[in-house]
């Protein structure tokens, strides 16, 4: 359940209270499962860019390129997963959570610069063409859906990290890029135009800048610690102020820890006596049921009230 801490304001002094419960916001561990794709994609990368050049497929290339980011792309996530995982430690208070949003982040250039990688040698091919085999194409195509697909199917199960969810959502791409070659192989052999294959190449170009736009805002945005846009801040505020005692709340802030963890500090008008400790767990694990909200951290202020002084030192 997410941490609540409450610091709690009198007119005469100062005290402070936290209640506590033991949770767990690790990144579930994909190691085997990083390890697996790892591999068989990077083997299929050497397989796929020499078929390419071998028998002059720009579709096979810029296939090759786009599964090589991934590969990095699974390397970063795998990094920053296990990075994730460690203790907070000296100045990393927070330990290393937000690790995983400098991976998303480095993927998305990464993506950037094989796009670029690939369009120069798109236009170069186009330049100088060469007629390509549709046959190669299919068959090394369709080794590629295979293998993209097995790799997706290990990372079904961790659907609620963004991260496992990034990769998984890359492989599947992968898997159906994989099967635009294959289509187009099947094509220029039905039809002998080699002009295909430079299309197909563009096309797949354009899915992977759409993937990389998407990947870059939502990165960015979380490197600005914004609040997660599953989350109506409206909404939470309407949810603080709704339990008994709260007058008014102010300072609400929501922002991402990491790819999987969300914080929050509020500040709660209670015009009585101090919230006890129950109330205190009451609004954290409330947070965490109704947004997802893992760190809690909820400010009492009580103000000037008739129940100050009759309370004395209650906190």
């Amino acid at each position: 359940m997410a941490h609540a801490h409450a610091h709690n304001h009198h007119d005469h002094g100062h005290a402070h209270r936290h209640g506590h419960e033991g949770h767990s916001h690790a990144p579930a561990d994909f190691g085997r499962a990083f390890l697996i794709g790892i591999g068989l994609n990077a083997a299929f990368v050497v397989i796929e860019a020499a078929a390419g050049l071998l028998y002059g497929s720009m579709a096979l290339l810029a296939d090759a390129g786009h599964n090589l980011s991934d590969v990095l792309a699974l390397v970063l996530a795998w990094v920053a997963s296990v990075a994730a995982r460690r203790p907070p430690s000296g100045r990393f208070t927070y330990g290393y959570k937000s690790s995983t949003i400098l991976a998303a982040l480095a993927n998305a250039l990464l993506l950037a610069v094989a796009i670029g990688a690939i369009l120069f040698e798109t236009v170069h091919r186009m330049m100088a063409p060469q007629e390509p085999q549709g046959m190669a194409m299919a068959l090394v195509a369709g080794i590629g859906i295979v293998i993209n697909a097995l790799t997706a199917m290990l990372f079904m199960k961790g659907q609620d990290d963004i991260n496992i969810r990034g990769a998984y959502l890359h492989m599947v791409a992968d898997a159906l890029v994989s099967l635009g070659v294959v289509m187009a192989g099947l094509a220029i052999i039905a039809t002998g135009l080699g002009w295909i294959d430079t299309v197909v190449s563009l096309v797949i170009l354009a899915v992977i800048a759409w993937g990389t736009w998407g990947l870059a805002r939502d990165s960015l945005t979380m490197g600005l610690l914004a609040a997660p846009a599953r989350i109506d801040l409206a909404e939470v505020k309407q949810h603080l102020a709704s339990f008994d005692g709260v007058a008014a709340v102010h300072d609400l802030h929501v922002w991402p820890m990491s790819t999987t963890e969300v914080a929050l500090t509020a500040h709660l008008v209670m015009p009585g006596c101090p919230a006890p400790d129950s109330f205190l767990r009451n609004v954290a694990a409330s947070l965490e049921a109704r947004f997802g909200v893992g760190h809690a951290t909820i400010q009492v202020e009580s103000g000037e009230h008739p129940c100050a002084k009759a309370c004395g030192d209650c906190g």
